[in-house]
């Protein structure tokens, strides 16, 4: 299988890396389209596909073409790179906001898989939601499943509307994460923890909680209650955070990311 990434930015390189590491494919079937000359030149050094700055014949070449480029630069890519597309090429996208359809017309051709990862895929430990065109075959869906497991955890839907809500809770939400941690490590400093003893607190709390929920079946709030003494500390916690209604809070802001996402996909 031969497999062409356009864009080699960040979610590209990382799937490139993925690809070639898993064994997946191998750096003569790895191609890379990457129209900045800088960013051309520093992806060679890295030796993991042969790295182009224009689109050619082997664009025909290619099984599967990986659309890792920013959403706004769609028009001049599909204008650049439709001339060398075949009806026998199955396209991956991963352009937030982009629908299936969009795709479909800009390139005139029915096979389409558009997938929504996160930033922990470039360690292995992603997460990606992705959906199809009907015209894409159970096997090229296997296939496709294969490599995007290869930087992570997967989830398959058919309804693509699930793909702007994949963007409002796994896409985003690493930022999330941190942004809770981030509340948590000023907390700490404020009750006398220097920078690093409150980073280390935080990280090793969350990292913990991880491990210890993925080692057992125990549902979150079966934790929380296993924490929770009544009228002790976490009790205090908790009522603070009810009184501040954190937690709808927190699902208000994933609502509106949810929103944003949906508005993004009818920029087109």
């Amino acid at each position: 299988m031969k497999i062409l990434i356009i864009g080699g930015g960040n979610m590209g390189l990382t799937f490139a890396k993925s690809f070639i590491n898993s064994k997946i494919v191998d750096n003569s079937n790895m191609l890379i389209l990457e129209k900045s000359m800088k960013k051309a030149d520093e992806l060679k050094k890295l030796e993991i596909g042969t790295v182009f700055g224009e689109p050619d014949d082997y664009v025909e070449d290619a099984d599967l073409i990986i659309l890792a480029v920013k959403p706004q630069d769609i028009n001049s890519l599909f204008s650049t790179i439709k001339p060398f597309i075949s009806q026998q090429q199955v396209v991956l996208s991963i352009m937030a906001g982009v629908k299936i359809e969009t795709i479909q017309k800009g390139l005139g051709l029915k096979k389409v898989v558009r997938v929504m990862p996160n930033l922990p895929a470039q360690i292995g430990t992603g997460m990606s939601v992705f959906s199809s065109s009907a015209e894409v075959t159970r096997i090229e869906l296997v296939m496709v499943q294969n490599l995007l497991s290869a930087s992570g955890k997967t989830v398959y839907t058919d309804d693509e509307v699930m793909i702007d809500a994949a963007t409002a809770i796994s896409g985003s939400g690493p930022a999330y994460v941190f942004y809770f941690m981030q509340g948590m490590i000023e907390s700490a400093k404020a009750l006398g923890f220097s920078q690093s003893e409150s980073e280390l607190l935080t990280y090793q709390t969350f990292r913990g909680a991880i491990d210890l929920f993925n080692k057992h079946d125990f549902t979150c709030e079966e934790w929380i209650e296993k924490v929770t003494s009544k009228g002790g500390t976490t009790a205090a916690a908790f009522n603070a955070f009810e009184k501040q209604r954190v937690k709808e809070g927190y699902q208000e802001g994933i609502e509106s990311a949810f929103h944003r996402a949906q508005e993004l996909s009818e920029l087109e």
